[in-house]
């Protein structure tokens, strides 16, 4: 109750509709490039589900530790109630790709950090891609405390190192690539967006999330 109360006053219904239509820009012109068709892909901290209602999979799957979360999810998307710490609902080297985004700096602290990663490593099949968008606090350090539930700061460095304490091997990292917040200034129009995921110069000026994608090695 009180994650869905924090969430709706945060956004209003017309930015909800902003980012409902940016992320699924989002999805057909970026994140479709690493989901193929017959992938069944897990979002962890799926939140209003943008990223799993509009990515094309054989098998979606939403997880969230806010309940209310599940009326946000699209017809033939699973729903599961469970914290990122403790996955035992997802079946092990069941998921080719997992998702994240905005999320970590949310946990209270490296160890659940940790967990977390430790139960995607564990859900991933060998070879199973993890994609993380994710505040880099190295470059909007004040900022990244304008949210009452931000708890961990990460950088794409400390990130990596989490990544590959759990098993995980970073094989794409970006420290650029999406504005902070799209409560600040970001590219409303859709066909700026589209021109901003396709100019990484222009994500060099104004990205202040990082991009992230790491595999679980094929045969760990």
């Amino acid at each position: 109750m009180e994650l869905a109360r924090l969430y709706s006053n945060r956004f209003s219904e017309r930015e909800r509709a902003q980012m409902a239509e940016f992320w699924k820009i989002l999805c057909d012109d970026f994140l479709s490039r690493y989901v193929r068709p017959e992938d069944c892909v897990l979002d962890l901290a799926a939140g209003y589900c943008e990223f799993i209602n509009n990515v094309r999979a054989r098998r979606r799957i939403a997880v969230d530790a806010n309940e209310s979360a599940r009326s946000a999810a699209a017809p033939g998307v699973e729903f599961v109630h469970a914290p990122s710490t403790d996955l035992a609902a997802i079946a092990a080297a069941s998921i080719d790709v997992a998702f994240v985004s905005n999320f970590f700096e949310h946990l209270p602290s490296t160890d659940d950090l940790l967990r977390t990663l430790g139960e995607l490593w564990r859900v991933l099949r060998p070879g199973g891609r993890l994609l993380v968008i994710q505040p880099n606090i190295r470059l909007v350090p004040g900022r990244y405390w304008d949210f009452i539930d931000h708890h961990l700061p990460l950088t794409e460095r400390s990130l990596v190192e989490a990544l590959e304490m759990t098993g995980l091997e970073p094989v794409e990292v970006r420290p650029r690539f999406l504005p902070y917040t799209t409560k600040v200034r970001v590219p409303k129009a859709p066909w700026l967006l589209r021109l901003y995921l396709r100019l990484p110069p222009a994500q060099w000026l104004f990205g202040k999330q990082m991009w992230i994608v790491a595999v679980r090695p094929a045969g760990s």
